[in-house]
């Protein structure tokens, strides 16, 4: 995700149509702590759910790698 899409998705939502850079600045924050959260629930399902203990963390470690890649 990066910031154009951050600030599409804050429109979407309805927040102001201009803000400051600080502003701006926090909201990609946000929107990073909100996917990282997500991410780790997913990956806290994968390992709980897959019936396959190694398969479960190889593909958690891949959806926590995710986030590395995206900064």
């Amino acid at each position: 995700m990066n910031r154009e899409d951050v600030i599409r998705m804050a429109r979407e939502a309805g927040f102001a149509h201009s803000w400051t850079e600080a502003a701006g600045e926090a909201l990609e924050r946000f929107a990073a702590l909100v996917a990282a959260a997500e991410r780790e629930a997913c990956a806290e399902l994968v390992e709980q759910g897959t019936g396959d203990w190694l398969l479960g963390k190889k593909i958690a470690k891949a959806i926590r790698a995710r986030g590395k890649n995206e900064n």
